[in-house]
């Protein structure tokens, strides 16, 4: 039987800010049809693997891939082509906060098709009873609650029917009936809607539980991948350290800095 290319490709992608190279030579596959979750301690680079997965970054070296297209070889005009496949939920919801509702969801709608009002109008209220805000279209942005604003913002992710969506840390700053909410609603689109997911997260019982395929990142490098069951058994510090939470382990608590009695007496001119 034959298996399907994955719909994201990363090969060999090396990418830095400065001095500090945040991927090292890394490579991965991102399956159709599948929830993968990308993790790591906080500054390993996961909402840059995002924007380089979506253009707005270039790698230093190798190649991106999406849906059999090579991302930084795109002319503009087909990389936002390539983009309305490509659903993204922001960490912050990113809503605009002068539309309710409704609007924020017809918004990429009005702008990227040439659908009438009376078909935006039933295309919007699909997506908002498929997160089980229907009833909230006339509120403001102001008005919803953490929960609320990040479903509604997933609701204008799905508008346009994307490939795959991706989700920059979903969970962060949720309560617990909220986040049970997203990780339900995370997996019930996917399965319904045959999309493919990216989570980018450090949550880690809530990612795991929904994911099909992990990557840990740390260091620069792809320090771990396999299923929720192969990474809950790895044999690697690094992965173990995080996915159970350790303070001590490779990862260390401070940033490297040079010998703490050399900086306390070193001449004030060079703070």
């Amino acid at each position: 039987m034959a298996i399907d290319p994955p719909i994201v490709s990363i090969k060999n992608l090396t990418f830095s800010r400065g001095n500090r190279k945040i991927f090292d030579d890394i490579s991965l596959d991102i399956h159709r049809g599948k929830i993968t979750a990308i993790m790591g301690p906080s500054g390993t680079g996961k909402t840059t693997l995002l924007k380089i997965i979506g253009g707005q970054l270039r790698p230093d070296k190798g190649s991106v891939s999406v849906n059999g297209q090579n991302v930084h070889q795109l002319s503009l005009k087909n990389l936002y082509q390539l983009r309305k496949n490509m659903g993204m939920l922001f960490q912050s919801g990113a809503l605009l906060t002068d539309m309710d509702v409704y609007n924020n969801v017809a918004f990429p709608l009005r702008e990227h098709t040439q659908l009438n009002e009376s078909m935006i109008r039933s295309l919007v209220l699909m997506k908002l009873e498929a997160v089980g805000l229907r009833g909230a279209r006339h509120l403001m942005s102001s008005e919803l609650s953490g929960g609320m604003a990040r479903r509604v913002a997933l609701a204008r992710a799905i508008a346009l029917d994307p490939l795959m969506i991706m989700y920059d840390e979903p969970f962060t700053g949720q309560d617990p009936i909220s986040m049970a909410t997203l990780v339900q609603l995370i997996k019930t689109l996917n399965v319904t809607l045959k999309l493919t997911s990216i989570i980018v997260s450090h949550d880690v019982k809530e990612t795991a539980a929904i994911a099909d395929y992990i990557y840990v990142l740390s260091q620069g490098k792809v320090v771990g991948h396999g299923s929720p069951e192969m990474i809950e058994q790895s044999g690697s510090d690094w992965v173990q350290q995080f996915m159970n939470g350790n303070a001590n382990g490779p990862v260390h608590f401070h940033f490297p800095a040079n010998d703490y009695a050399d900086d306390l007496f070193a001449s004030e001119d060079t703070i």
